[in-house]
């Protein structure tokens, strides 16, 4: 019994641990939300970013003549300490809750609580001297500080994902000047169609996927609009005239974070339109992305019986009963997660849509399907990058035999001796397994010079007249 305090709330009395900085209310969610197996501490960046919201919450309110200044220094520095990320291991309730994230506002509280009322010489669980809604939770609701949290954690979120992206970029690009001299066949619906080059397939690759570079960052602009101030509902109840404004700019100026108040608080609280926009995004990433990752292995096919033009880095044995089989595991550990981020973002879209009357309160399946997602497609990029990109070699020879042995290269001959000739010379090939240059020049339809200069590969690359 000496290794816990006795806290009491609505409910009645409970046991806490007595060295936990957390109290009664996160004790009672640890309890009841069983459910991921995630933990708010998963996610550094959200706890980092309750302290910041708590931050500019007490100074707004002491700028207000709300909080004596004894008090707003030492909730202040308790909200240092949990930015710092010192205290991550006071987060434990799960990521997944019911009651719209009043279990995580709460957790934030009774830990900020709990470390001023320390610095202030009290013991914890001692609120009459620091309480964690009447000081800490001060002009608040769970309704405007938890969603505020949210958007914060993913502006930072997004900047980690969009430099993850970028390094992948990079290293595609690297690989398109590796291989720009590489002549191959390109395909549509699997079948032969005109030249290219393997390096213009590898920069295909990278251009794709910079643009989401700027469709993330885009939408997460929208992060940066709040309802700080709109407490239960966005009428503002409790909240002092001014404070929706000021919080906004106080927090703006503390997490360097361009933040401004919503227009509408009524209309703010229960809108998540952010997060339905940004998931969108990084669906779109992992549906490029996914399509790479299947190139990869189509590409890498055989290696005696596929398309065996490029080589993907070995990275273990690829069956327990066939000798010498290596898999393409790192794409295909890609694809996977690009499946869990499309799939996360179909129940980003159902919470979204179950927002009723002035609250939603689905947010926490909703937050944490998209800081799950950032979390798989960054790991996912950066194992992409190191374990395969960077490694890749070109099959040089295998290529430019493709080249040279496929009935695509007759669609150059389409300008100069028409389209039914050029038919009947692929059909023909085809049947008879003879060269188009070959038959060209069998039938006269084009002189032997004029062909080795039309049916040059480097001539098909771009247009030309």
């Amino acid at each position: 019994m000496n290794n816990f305090r006795k806290e009491s709330d609505l409910l009645g009395e409970l046991q806490v641990p007595e060295g936990a900085y957390y109290g009664v209310q996160t004790q009672r969610a640890i309890e009841n939300f069983k459910i991921s197996g995630q933990t708010l501490s998963s996610y550094p960046e959200f706890i980092r970013a309750l302290g910041l919201v708590k931050k500019a919450a007490v100074k707004t309110n002491y700028e207000l003549g709300l909080l004596p200044e004894k008090l707003y220094q030492a909730i202040s520095q308790a909200c240092d300490k949990v930015i710092s990320g010192d205290y991550d291991a006071e987060f434990p309730i799960d990521m997944i809750q019911g009651g719209a994230g009043t279990s995580v506002n709460m957790n934030a509280n009774e830990v900020i609580a709990n470390i001023a009322l320390e610095l202030l010489g009290h013991p914890k669980g001692d609120y009459q001297h620091c309480s964690p809604n009447d000081h800490v939770n001060l002009s608040q609701s769970t309704n405007d500080a938890y969603p505020t949290a949210i958007k914060l954690a993913l502006l930072q979120l997004n900047e980690k994902l969009a430099k993850k992206l970028a390094f992948a970029v990079d290293s595609f690009r690297e690989k398109g000047k590796e291989f720009a001299d590489v002549i191959k066949m390109g395909r549509t619906q699997l079948q032969d169609a005109v030249p290219m080059t393997l390096g213009q397939e590898f920069e295909a690759f990278a251009a794709t996927l910079e643009e989401d570079i700027s469709k993330l960052n885009n939408n997460a602009g929208l992060f940066v609009e709040v309802n700080m101030g709109a407490t239960a509902i966005g009428t503002g109840l409790n909240a002092p005239v001014g404070y929706a404004v000021l919080c906004a700019r106080n927090l703006a100026q503390i997490s360097g974070y361009p933040i401004v108040s919503a227009p509408n608080l009524v209309e703010a609280t229960p809108d998540t339109g952010s997060y339905v926009i940004y998931s969108s995004a990084m669906k779109r990433l992992a549906v490029k992305l996914s399509k790479i990752c299947n190139d990869l292995r189509l590409l890498s096919s055989g290696p005696r019986a596929g398309f065996f033009e490029i080589n993907l880095p070995a990275m273990q044995p690829g069956s327990s009963i066939m000798p010498g089989k290596v898999n393409p595991v790192i794409p295909e550990v890609v694809n996977q997660v690009c499946y869990k981020v499309i799939g996360n973002d179909l129940t980003v879209t159902f919470a979204a849509e179950a927002g009723q009357l002035q609250l939603n309160v689905m947010e926490p399946v909703l937050s944490h399907c998209i800081f799950e997602n950032i979390e798989f497609l960054c790991n996912a990029l950066d194992t992409l990058r190191e374990k395969c990109v960077v490694g890749i070699t070109a099959n040089r020879e295998v290529c430019l035999a493709m080249v040279r042995n496929s009935i695509g290269i007759v669609t150059a001959l389409n300008p100069y001796i028409g389209y039914k000739n050029s038919t009947q010379i692929a059909k023909t090939a085809l049947e008879t397994g003879r060269s188009v240059y070959d038959l060209v020049i069998e039938q006269k339809l084009m002189s032997q010079e004029e062909l080795d200069y039309v049916l040059d590969p480097k001539n098909m690359l771009k247009p030309h007249n």
